[in-house]
């Protein structure tokens, strides 16, 4: 059986917590997470949080504080055959600088909302939220590891 060839992703995520709620987006079809995503080739991750944001949610924000750099793995299944991803994520908190919330179009995610922090442990959502929460000092850890 032959080894799964590599996947490397690096993107960059936002935790926006205001009025006792997180700015949320969710993946098409799938689970809430934090805004962000990957960074195109080059870019700084503090721009490519600010820009995923901004595509995510229709905010605009200012980084505040670095808050950790998390590494996720798991098997991904492709068309041509299982492939050995790695995520690594940069999560920053934000303030909301401008903007109105919206959801995008044509992108990763569906949909955009401030959710009440109480709410989030009902909600379907990847290992990000809870890493991102946690970090910023809202939530005790309690992701399954996955990004989403």
């Amino acid at each position: 059986m032959s080894t799964p060839p590599p996947s490397l992703r690096v993107g960059a995520y936002a935790v926006c917590v205001r009025d006792g709620a997180v700015l949320l987006a969710r993946l098409i079809g799938s689970d809430w997470t934090l805004p962000g995503g990957g960074l195109d080739h080059g870019e700084d991750p503090r721009d490519g949080a600010i820009r995923e944001v901004e595509e995510e949610t229709g905010y605009r924000v200012e980084l505040r504080q670095l808050l950790t750099v998390e590494s996720f793995r798991w098997m991904l299944d492709r068309p041509g055959g299982p492939v050995d991803h790695q995520a690594i994520c940069v999560i920053y908190t934000a303030e909301v600088v401008g903007g109105e919330l919206r959801d995008e179009i044509g992108g990763s995610t569906d949909t955009a909302a401030w959710v009440r922090l109480e709410d989030v442990p009902d909600l379907s959502r990847g290992g990000l939220v809870d890493v991102g929460l946690a970090v910023a000092g809202y939530l005790p850890a309690s992701g399954d590891g996955a990004v989403g």
